[in-house]
């Protein structure tokens, strides 16, 4: 099992850089966990390439999941309506609003 940090920035201009740094573990065929836990900023771009990223490894029937998922990140998750796709626990607050999420 392997663990990747997704760091601070997930904000649109970094969103290549995320498929570019997480493209390597596509044919991993052991476990992967992406820690979340220090994301400060996320756009709808780098949420869109997890989703796919997770999809994909999904398809080939390995496994990907999430650690130390800070507010930010299920906020995020959650108003994208994304939860699910990245295999993450649904919350029962639907009312929550982010200020900023970006």
């Amino acid at each position: 099992m392997s663990t990747v940090s997704l760091g601070e920035d997930l904000g649109i201009e970094t969103s290549a850089d995320l498929k570019q740094k997480l493209a390597p573990f596509l044919a991993q065929e052991s476990e992967l966990r992406l820690d979340a836990s220090q994301v400060r900023r996320i756009h709808t771009a780098s949420v869109q390439v997890l989703c796919a990223f997770v999809d994909a490894r999904r398809g080939a029937g390995r496994a990907t999941g999430f650690d130390h998922c800070n507010a930010t990140f299920k906020d995020a998750a959650r108003l994208l309506g994304v939860g699910a796709v990245l295999g993450l626990n649904a919350s029962n607050d639907n009312l929550k609003s982010v200020e900023n999420p970006a």
